[in-house]
């Protein structure tokens, strides 16, 4: 069955970024002039995945309207004759099919997609995470599409990480395929020290999942964090071969963190030195910067 579902888990209370969230959402933080999370659903559409699941919590309200009408705006900014301004209005209300449901207990991620099990039901879907933003220049969610499909299988997205930040990100062990980018999961464990890491493959935040996935979850107990844990519930499946098992894709590209403070400022950076209109400009001002900082 074809794959036209994403899930977006953004239900976290963004508590590395107070007080900025104390009344906004983390994924409402601007990378540039847009928030961290319009990136997420661009890429989710561009993959050609034009129904979107939003798992939100409390104090989340930003998140739909900022996919909503907004009508007063929209009013506002033609009797100004503000064409591109509107134009980018207009673009966020009609990336995708927006849909929400609420996260009531801050239970984990397993928990977060056991939440979209009636929306999604017995079909494949994606599930992107909103801290992880990857360079629209690099492809990766559309190469793991492709990857469930010819090896009908779950497939998480890998990067290397080095070893002494395995704690930070659930780590695969895995078996060569005859695709240099692609690997065979046979288990993952969430967060291990470096010391006892099987490997420094680290899991980041791009799933393409089977629908098999809903009852291991069901089953799944929390683990690290008290959590449900998706690791363990694929880890599972690794071992089990259920849903096709697990497949890996190894991204070597541009990946920016927008969960971690210092990494989302680089997010910025990056982002804004790649862009036509403010590129040349920030690229000469970083210069000087740092010349005479």
């Amino acid at each position: 069955m074809p794959i036209s579902k994403a899930v977006i888990p953004a239900a976290g209370l963004g508590t590395r970024f107070l007080p900025a969230t104390k009344a906004m959402p983390k994924e409402m933080l601007p990378v540039v002039d847009k928030p961290a999370i319009q990136y997420v659903v661009e890429e989710a559409v561009n993959a050609g995945l034009h129904d979107v699941l939003m798992v939100t919590g409390r104090n989340k309200n930003a998140l739909e309207n900022h996919f909503d009408r907004a009508t007063e705006l929209e009013a506002v900014l033609t009797r100004k004759g503000d064409q591109r301004r509107l134009e980018e209005v207009v673009r966020s209300t009609n990336l995708a099919t927006m849909h929400y449901v609420r996260q009531r207990d801050p239970l984990g991620l397993g928990h977060a997609v056991l939440r979209a099990h009636m929306h999604v039901g017995q079909e494949p879907f994606a599930v992107l995470l909103g801290d992880d933003l990857i360079d629209e220049r690099d492809v990766l969610l559309e190469r793991m599409i492709a990857v469930h499909d010819s090896h009908a299988a779950n497939v998480v997205a890998l990067m290397e990480v080095e070893p002494s930040q395995t704690h930070l990100y659930g780590i695969a062990t895995v078996e060569a395929t005859e695709e240099s980018d692609v690997v065979r999961v046979t288990g993952l464990v969430e967060k291990p020290r470096p010391e006892d890491a099987p490997s420094n493959l680290a899991v980041i935040g791009r799933y393409v999942l089977q629908p098999e996935v809903f009852s291991v979850l069901e089953d799944t107990p929390a683990g690290s964090g008290g959590e449900i844990q998706l690791t363990d519930a694929l880890n599972s499946m690794a071992g089990s071969g259920l849903g096709g098992g697990v497949a890996g894709v190894v991204f070597t590209g541009r990946r920016y963190d927008t969960g971690d403070r210092l990494d989302y400022l680089k997010a910025i950076v990056q982002v804004a030195a790649t862009r036509d209109d403010l590129g040349p400009e920030m690229m000469a001002w970083l210069k000087d910067f740092v010349a005479t900082a």
